[in-house]
């Protein structure tokens, strides 16, 4: 599989680089800033891309702008985007043209190596990987206005949706839950009916959805 990547610290983007080739990844670039980012999409054709919000020389959120303006060039080009911080935003600008491919993580979870190649590999296949803390201000921002679909919902439900718009499928979640793929499938169907979300076979699509849900409110 290959990957450019973009992240301006060396330390940490060759730590990157390392860790990724362990796990058999191919390295087709490794940049430090925002023009070195849009020359390597325009000349490479990389499976998934790995990029830091924040790249020079803005140093404000080009490389996200990079990777989206290479998606709009190469749609469905799959990209995970790394922070310091949780934006929302970003996550929104993300998922805004309703395709797979993309992930949100913060930068701690890179040094979590089986973490962080999972979700490499997800976004490649054309999934969606989002940082649980995202996902815990979305949960927390819905389930604070006056939507009630989000209290209908039985603490275990709340367990199995902020696992869902992580990106996980039902076999992961069962995992996670140490309870049976049934099991899961069944309280699936239950928050898609309480929340008024059709139902999918799809696993990138319904976390979209879920994630689209989350972030109306």
């Amino acid at each position: 599989m290959r990957v450019v990547l973009a992240e301006d610290l060396f330390l940490l983007r060759d730590g990157l680089v390392r860790m990724l080739e362990a796990y058999g990844f191919e390295i087709l670039a490794a940049v430090e800033s925002g023009p070195e980012l849009t020359r390597a999409f325009a000349e490479l054709e990389p499976d998934v891309a790995v990029v830091d919000v924040r790249l020079p020389p803005s140093h404000t959120d080009e490389g996200l702008q990079c990777a989206l303006a290479a998606r709009r060039a190469r749609p469905g080009l799959p990209v995970l985007v790394l922070s310091q911080h949780v934006e929302q935003l970003y996550a929104r600008e993300l998922l805004a043209d309703g395709n797979g491919g993309v992930g949100y993580l913060l930068k701690d979870r890179v040094f979590d190596a089986e973490q962080f190649v999972d979700a490499v590999r997800r976004v490649a296949g054309g999934g969606t990987a989002m940082d649980p803390q995202v996902i815990s201000q979305l949960l927390s921002r819905r389930s604070q206005s006056r939507d009630k679909p989000m209290g209908g919902l039985t603490p275990r439900e709340l367990e199995v949706l902020e696992l869902m718009a992580e990106g996980r499928s039902n076999a992961a979640i069962a995992g996670k839950l140490v309870v049976t793929e049934r099991a899961i499938a069944k309280h699936t169907s239950n928050i898609f009916a309480k929340l008024g979300l059709p139902v999918s076979d799809d696993d990138n699509r319904r976390v979209l959805a879920v994630l689209a849900f989350l972030d109306r409110g």
